[in-house]
């Protein structure tokens, strides 16, 4: 008769990943300003009135920080791990759902973290 292998608890299995982008590569994380997992991007599709308009105010790539001005001149701080600080450039339009997290730079969506 053979030992059955150990079993992980979901715990241990969690806390023993580490995403990609911490390495370079691809998200392989949907934590908060990962990967966008596709029912935040479907949620944020389908409540259209949750979007926000802004223009990028300052965009740093090595720290995946964004700074975004509202229309209505409130300064909100996103974070994204995802390459959203590369592709922003400054003054660029944006839109940010309020809701689900969601940044639209040019049609390419991100999650972040405000």
């Amino acid at each position: 008769m053979t030992t059955p292998p150990p079993r992980l608890s979901p715990l241990e299995v969690r806390e023993g990943t580490a995403c990609m982008c911490d390495r370079g590569g691809a998200c392989s994380s949907y934590a908060p300003g990962h990967a966008l997992h596709l029912i935040q991007a479907r949620m944020a599709a389908s409540t259209p009135l949750s979007w926000l308009d802004a223009v990028v105010e300052d965009a740093d790539p090595g720290s995946g920080m964004l700074h975004l001005r509202t229309l209505d001149g409130h300064l909100i701080a996103v974070w994204n791990a995802g390459g959203a600080a590369l592709e922003a450039s400054v003054g660029a339009p944006v839109a940010l759902h309020t809701a689900y997290d969601v940044l639209d730079v040019a049609g390419a969506r991100y999650s972040v973290v405000r």
